[in-house]
């Protein structure tokens, strides 16, 4: 028998294989494998009686579809190198490609068609943030939780576990929130954040970082508070899933206590 952390090593040296492409890899930017949702994956099928080439199979796939959609995000709209936009875009088609097989070659249709869902939901909700279609900041943070959960929600739906689904949603909207919130500070660029402006301040055309102290501020204590109500959800939720091993459990510690609410320092150091 292994144990959770054998296998989200065995399993994460296997995406690792299928996604690091040598050619791919000297014209895009390395696929991020998000090592928070591959270790949900696990730990939601580690106590479901599934043999462990199953688990591989599942979380593989899975983690594929996650990959190729965020391959697909990170195109840059502005890169005058058009090969590398287009070997971006193929590269996520390829790591399409090999979740449909792993999935086709088991004949698991009906993941299929789960996970497809979730694709769905994921594209859709990025359609309203990138096009602007948004109608107010309570849509948008939703659709930023579903970009961020509905792969995996929908793998839960599957496996009639969705008693996870609250604690998977704000856990990786926490996550989410966090990078938004540190990429705005070290770049003063964030797709959340110029979302935010969008709404709190219409017609505003100026640029994020050319914004008033007062103005910032208003926006970072918005995230702020998504990032508490979020935390206190997650807290809750641990303490209700049936089952949630060590490594898990240590992984959520370190990521609530990365938080810490800047709104009032942003401008009082500014």
């Amino acid at each position: 028998m292994q144990d959770i952390r054998q296998k989200f090593t065995i399993i994460r040296e296997q995406i690792e294989k299928k996604v690091f492409d040598s050619y791919l890899l000297d014209y895009i930017e390395t696929p991020i494998i998000d090592d928070d949702k591959l270790l949900v994956l696990i730990s939601i099928m580690d106590r479901l009686e599934l043999s462990f080439r199953d688990i591989q199979n599942y979380a593989l796939s899975t983690m594929l579809i996650q990959i190729a959609l965020d391959t697909h995000e990170h195109i840059s709209n502005e890169s005058k190198d058009e090969k590398n936009r287009q070997l971006t875009v193929l590269a996520g088609d390829y790591f399409s490609g090999l979740y449909y097989k792993l999935l086709a070659d088991s004949e698991d249709i009906m993941m299929i068609k789960s996970l497809s869902k979730g694709v769905k939901e994921v594209n859709e909700n990025k359609i309203f943030i990138y096009q602007c279609n948004l109608e107010g900041i309570e849509k948008l943070m939703n659709s930023i939780k579903r970009i961020e959960s509905s792969i995996l929600t929908k793998f839960s739906d599957y496996f009639k576990v969705d008693i996870w689904n609250d604690f998977i949603a704000n856990f990786l909207f926490f996550k989410r929130l966090l990078n938004e919130k540190k990429q705005y500070f070290h770049s003063e660029s964030s797709i959340l954040f110029e979302s935010l402006k969008n709404i709190i301040f219409p017609g505003n055309e100026t640029k994020l970082k050319e914004l008033s102290g007062e103005q910032r501020n208003h926006l970072l204590q918005i995230c702020d508070h998504y990032l508490e109500l979020s935390k206190q959800v997650i807290e809750k939720g641990v303490k209700q899933l049936p089952y949630c091993n060590d490594l898990l459990e240590k992984r959520i510690t370190l990521l609530l206590n990365q938080y810490q609410p800047y709104a009032k320092t942003f401008v009082e150091e500014g």
